[in-house]
C-alpha cells in the first residue's frame, strides 16, 4: 500500500545535521571577524562627527548612544498586564479566589518588577548624564 521509505517524518539525517553544525561555526567566525572589523573601522570613536543622516543614526545605535529598552519595557509591560488580566478570567470557573489572586497579585507583582527595572535604568541614565556634565567642566 504505502511506501514508508519515501515518507519524510521531519527527521534530519546525520549529514544534514553535520552541515548545519559546520555552517553555524562558519557563520560565527564570519560574524566575529566582521563585528571586530566594523567596530574598529566604521564605528570607531574617531568617526563620530563624520556621519550624517542614516549613518549618524546607525552610529548612535551601534554605540548605544540612545537606549531603546525603556520603550521596549513599557510595551512588554502593557502586553503582559493585558495577558494576566485576560488569563485571570479563565480561572473564574475554577476558583473565584484564584481569579482574584491572579488578577490582583499578578498585576501588582508585574508592576513592581517593571518599576524596579525602570528605576535601575533611570539611575543608569542619570549617572551617565551627570558624568558627562562633570567631564565638560
Amino acid at each position: 500500500m504505502y511506501d514508508y521509505d519515501m515518507l519524510d517524518y521531519g527527521y534530519k539525517s546525520g549529514s544534514q545535521m553535520a552541515d548545519a553544525g559546520i555552517w553555524a561555526i562558519v557563520a560565527f567566525v564570519i560574524a566575529l571577524i566582521g563585528g571586530i572589523c566594523l567596530y574598529f573601522t566604521v564605528f570607531s570613536d574617531k568617526n563620530e562627527s563624520k556621519y550624517e543622516g542614516f549613518m549618524a543614526k546607525l552610529y548612535d545605535f551601534v554605540k548605544f548612544k540612545k537606549l531603546y529598552i525603556s520603550a521596549f519595557l513599557k510595551i512588554t509591560y502593557l502586553i503582559l498586564a493585558i495577558y494576566i488580566t485576560l488569563y485571570s478570567f479563565a480561572l473564574i470557573s475554577t476558583s473565584f479566589i484564584a481569579f482574584l489572586l491572579v488578577l490582583l497579585l499578578g498585576n501588582i507583582l508585574l508592576r513592581f518588577a517593571y518599576e524596579f527595572s525602570l528605576v535601575l535604568l533611570g539611575i543608569y541614565e542619570n549617572t551617565t548624564e551627570m558624568c558627562k556634565k562633570l567631564s565638560k567642566k
